[in-house]
C-alpha cells in the first residue's frame, strides 16, 4: 500500500495540522503536496484493474488554504448560492455524501461515481461546512445536478461531453461545470456550448488537462495542444490553477489563455461517499471553484444573464497575470455594461434685446456734459487772460487807448 506523502510548503499550513489516515494512491492521481497531510489522492481516470474509489477515513480538520484564499467567509455574508443549480458534467456525483446531503439530483446513472473526480469537484463547488471539518464548497447553498460526462472509469469523448452539456442545459442548470479538456471536438463542443448559452447557462471548464499523457517511446510528457475544448469555445469561462504559494506546480502542463485562475493545487474535498476527504491538483479543480463562484453571483444577482455573470467574475477578479477569481468582490460589486449618458449642457438663456433709447439718452447727456466741461475749462483759461489785457484787441500796444467807432450823425444841410 503506497502512501500519499506530502512536502512542506514555505507559505503556510495548506490543509490540516493533524496527521491523517493513509490510503492507496489511485492510478493517474496527481502528486499530493500539502503541509503535514496524508490523504488519498483523487484520480481523473482509473486503469482497468484499479478498484473504484472508496470512502476516505481521513478528514482535514483545519480550514483549507483555498478556503482562506477565496475569502469565503465574507462572500457567504452576501450569497451562498441558494436557488442556483450547478451541473457537474464529469464522472458522476455520489448521492451518499453528507456534505451534499439532499442537494444532489442525478441524471440516469450519474449518481454513481467510480472514479471520484466528479464528487470531488461537486464538493469544491457546494459542500456544506461541517462541524470540526475545514473543508467547504464555494457555494454551500447551491444544488448539484450530476450529469454523466465520462465513461464509468473516466474516459471520455467529445460526443459524450457535448451530450452532457446539452442535457444539463435542458434540465435547467444555471451553471455547467465540465471537468474535462479535449484537444479534439471543436465543432461538436462549440455547438453544445452555444446551446447552453441559448438556455442562459454559464459553462465553466479547465483551460487544459490536469496532466499530459506521456509518449510511449520517450516516456516524456507530450507537448500541450494549442487549444482545448470546450474551454476555447466562445462564451466559456476557462480556468487555470495555482497553488498555496501563488504559483503553479513545476509538473503542471504549460497552458495559457485562461480567463480566470483559481486554487487548484493541493486542494481538499469530499470523496464519492462518506464524510472523509481526498486531495487533488489540476485546472479541473480550479474550474470547480470558479463554478461555485458563478453560483454565488447568479444567486446574488438573479436578473443577470449568464454572459453578464461571466463578466462580473472576470472584471471583479484580482489583477494578476491571469486574473484570480475573487468571490467576495464578485458578489459585492455591481457592474454594468450600460454607459452613462453624456450630460447635456443647459440651454443658454438669452435675455430679450433692450431698447436703444436709454443708451442714446446716456450718450447725449454724456456728450453735453463733456461739452460743458470743455467750455468751463476754456473759460478758465481765456477769461483771466482777457482781464489781464483789459479786453484789448490783440494788436494794440500797451498805453494806447482803445479805438472806438461812433456812428456817423445824419442830418439835413
Amino acid at each position: 500500500m503506497r502512501r500519499v506523502l506530502t512536502h512542506r510548503h514555505p507559505v503556510a499550513r495548506a490543509v490540516a495540522a493533524a496527521a491523517l489516515a493513509t490510503a492507496p494512491l489511485a492510478t493517474g492521481a496527481p502528486p499530493a503536496t500539502a503541509d503535514s497531510v496524508e490523504l488519498p489522492a483523487v484520480a481523473s481516470v482509473l486503469a482497468s484493474d484499479d478498484p473504484c474509489a472508496k470512502a476516505s477515513t481521513a478528514k482535514a480538520e483545519d480550514a483549507t488554504w483555498s478556503r482562506s484564499a477565496l475569502g469565503l467567509g465574507r462572500a457567504w455574508e452576501l450569497s451562498q448560492g441558494a436557488g442556483v443549480t450547478v451541473a457537474v458534467v464529469d464522472s458522476g456525483v455520489g448521492t451518499d455524501i453528507p456534505a451534499l446531503s439532499g442537494r444532489v439530483t442525478a441524471v440516469g446513472d450519474a449518481g454513481e461515481d467510480c472514479v471520484g473526480h466528479g464528487s470531488f469537484a461537486a464538493g469544491l463547488i457546494a459542500a456544506a461546512p461541517g462541524e470540526g471539518v475545514g473543508v467547504a464548497g464555494v457555494a454551500p447553498g447551491a444544488r448539484i445536478l450530476a450529469v454523466r460526462g465520462t465513461q464509468t472509469r473516466g474516459e471520455t469523448t467529445a460526443a459524450t461531453l457535448a451530450a452532457g452539456i446539452r442535457t444539463a442545459a435542458d434540465k435547467g442548470a444555471d451553471v455547467i461545470y465540465v471537468g474535462r479538456a479535449l484537444a479534439t471536438g471543436k465543432g461538436e463542443l462549440t455547438k453544445a456550448v452555444a446551446y447552453a448559452a441559448e438556455h442562459d447557462a454559464l459553462v465553466v471548464a479547465p483551460v487544459g488537462p490536469d496532466f499530459l499523457p506521456r509518449d510511449r517511446n520517450t516516456g516524456k510528457a507530450v507537448e500541450p495542444a494549442p487549444w482545448y475544448w470546450p474551454a476555447s469555445a466562445p462564451g466559456v469561462l476557462s480556468v487555470i490553477d495555482y497553488g498555496p504559494d501563488g504559483r503553479r506546480p513545476d509538473s503542471a502542463p504549460a497552458l495559457d489563455g485562461a480567463d480566470l485562475a483559481a486554487p487548484g493545487d493541493v486542494v481538499v474535498s469530499v470523496g464519492p461517499k462518506g464524510s472523509g476527504n481526498y486531495i487533488g491538483s489540476g485546472s479541473s479543480l480550479a474550474a470547480a471553484h470558479v463554478a461555485g463562484a458563478a453560483a454565488l453571483v447568479r444567486a446574488r444577482y438573479p436578473e443577470m444573464s449568464a454572459a453578464e455573470a461571466a463578466r462580473q467574475l472576470t472584471v471583479a477578479a484580482y489583477p494578476s497575470e491571469t486574473p484570480r477569481v475573487d468571490p467576495y468582490a464578485a458578489v459585492s460589486s455591481l457592474l454594468t455594461d450600460k454607459q452613462g449618458a453624456t450630460p447635456k449642457p443647459a440651454a443658454a438663456h438669452v435675455p430679450p434685446a433692450t431698447s436703444p433709447e436709454p443708451r442714446h439718452r446716456a450718450l447725449i447727456i454724456a456728450g453735453a456734459g463733456g461739452g460743458l466741461l470743455l467750455l468751463v475749462a476754456a473759460g478758465a483759461v481765456v477769461i483771466p487772460r482777457g482781464r489781464a489785457r483789459r479786453w484789448r484787441p490783440g494788436g494794440a500796444r500797451d498805453g494806447e487807448p482803445a479805438v472806438t467807432t461812433e456812428p456817423a450823425e445824419t442830418g439835413s444841410s
